[in-house]
């Protein structure tokens, strides 16, 4: 016996066959798994909950784990026939994630893929009849939060499917459009809309969301509109022609430069800055709030193509600066901006980064014991090519609780 084991310790020809055998073994087993039609016997939830996370019914994005047998080797997860999110590796034989796409336009789906799920692999198809249903709505943003009366603006968001009601600025909207994907609802601003606006509600038969803000308010927690609430000290030129810039609420500012050499921040040079005086940003009984209720909101009108530099946004010529500079998408790409009328910017005070990239800890440390101050919107170029040319109009310059 000791002479067999040390025959087969000494021999790499041996020792190469077995590994080979073991090899193949476990392919066919790999395989054996995988062959057959996948069947789905359930769905559940991607993370457990207490008792039993066996579903009934799910939603668009939103992450599942489907139970079932030969579920290895999936090329394609449909839901309602679009295609779901995966990644094969994390599979077994018996239980796949995938992630239920975002956006199902549940209107438009095929009465013979409504409430399906058809998971098709290297080895076979099935279809696992399921109830797929269209979630509450959500509104991420108004294209234009100040847009004049009669001016067409748009609702974004998510699910805007079967909407049974929607008020704009605390006003009943009738003549509305949903969008065939659910994501925006188009509609005029309504004529009896106040200074003061109102809250934008959806309510779908799946559910109701509505703003904690309010649209077309030229008074709460305004800085700066160059009408009303007019704090502007230094910088910029101001107008109120509605043939430069259409679709205005009075005056606004213009920024404007031409030939920005690369790494220039003299921002304080030509035009190319908005300097408010000291307003009240957060009432000092708020100020324990957390830092991400807030935003800073304005809107703008860039009639010419905007290409490279960057608006520094600061309070009180401060350490925190938020960084604005649309022609640059998340993924790093870079296209023209322009718009088409007058939309609304949002910049989270989350946003506000001190010189290391980080953002304040509290209100007070980012605002001050007053939660007062100015604000001051500053051209820069922080790019490595000259900045031919650059203009832009900004009015209501605001605070606004979005949380």
């Amino acid at each position: 016996m000791k002479k067999l084991n040390h025959y087969i310790k000494n021999s790499p020809l041996l020792l190469l066959l077995a590994a080979v055998v073991f090899m193949q073994y476990g392919c066919k087993k790999d395989a054996s798994s995988s062959k057959g039609t996948p069947v789905i016997t359930a769905i559940r939830n991607y993370v457990a909950h207490p008792g039993d996370s066996l579903l009934s019914s799910v939603g668009t994005g939103q992450w599942i784990v489907i139970s079932g047998k030969n579920l290895r080797g999936a090329l394609a997860i449909n839901f309602d026939g679009v295609k779901g999110s995966f990644n094969d590796a994390w599979f077994s034989d018996t239980s796949a994630i995938a992630l239920i796409p975002a956006v199902i336009a549940f209107p438009s789906v095929p009465s013979d893929k409504l409430n399906t799920i058809h998971y098709v692999t290297n080895h076979g198809e099935t279809t696992f009849s399921f109830p797929i249903v269209a979630p509450a709505p959500t509104i991420s943003g108004i294209s234009n939060e100040s847009a004049n009366p009669g001016d067409s603006v748009r609702i974004n968001g998510l699910s805007f499917f079967f909407v049974n009601s929607v008020v704009y600025g605390g006003i009943n909207i009738t003549g509305f459009k949903s969008s065939n994907d659910g994501t925006s609802l188009s509609l005029a601003v309504p004529s009896g809309i106040t200074q003061t606006g109102g809250i934008v509600s959806v309510e779908t038969k799946s559910g109701k969301a509505a703003t904690v803000y309010a649209v077309h308010n030229f008074t709460a927690g305004v800085l700066n509109n160059y009408d009303n609430v007019n704090n502007f000290s230094w910088g910029s030129n101001t107008s109120n022609s509605s043939a430069s810039y259409p679709g205005n609420t009075g005056y606004y500012g213009i920024m404007a430069a031409s030939n920005v050499p690369a790494g220039d921040w003299s921002w304080w040079n030509g035009g190319r800055s908005i300097n408010i005086n000291a307003a009240q940003w957060v009432p000092q009984a708020n100020l324990k709030d957390t830092l991400s209720h807030y935003a800073v909101k304005f809107e703008i009108s860039a009639t010419k193509p905007w290409v490279n530099g960057s608006i520094q946004i600061l309070k009180d010529y401060g350490s925190y600066a938020a960084l604005y500079r649309p022609w640059k998408t998340a993924t790093g790409a870079t296209a023209a901006f322009t718009t088409k009328g007058w939309q609304t910017v949002t910049i989270p005070f989350s946003s506000f980064v001190d010189n290391k990239g980080f953002p304040a800890a509290t209100l007070t440390d980012f605002l001050g014991a007053t939660g007062a101050g100015g604000i001051e919107f500053q051209f820069i170029n922080d790019g490595s090519s000259t900045v031919q040319t650059f203009e832009a109009a900004i009015d209501n310059i605001r605070v606004v609780r979005i949380k």
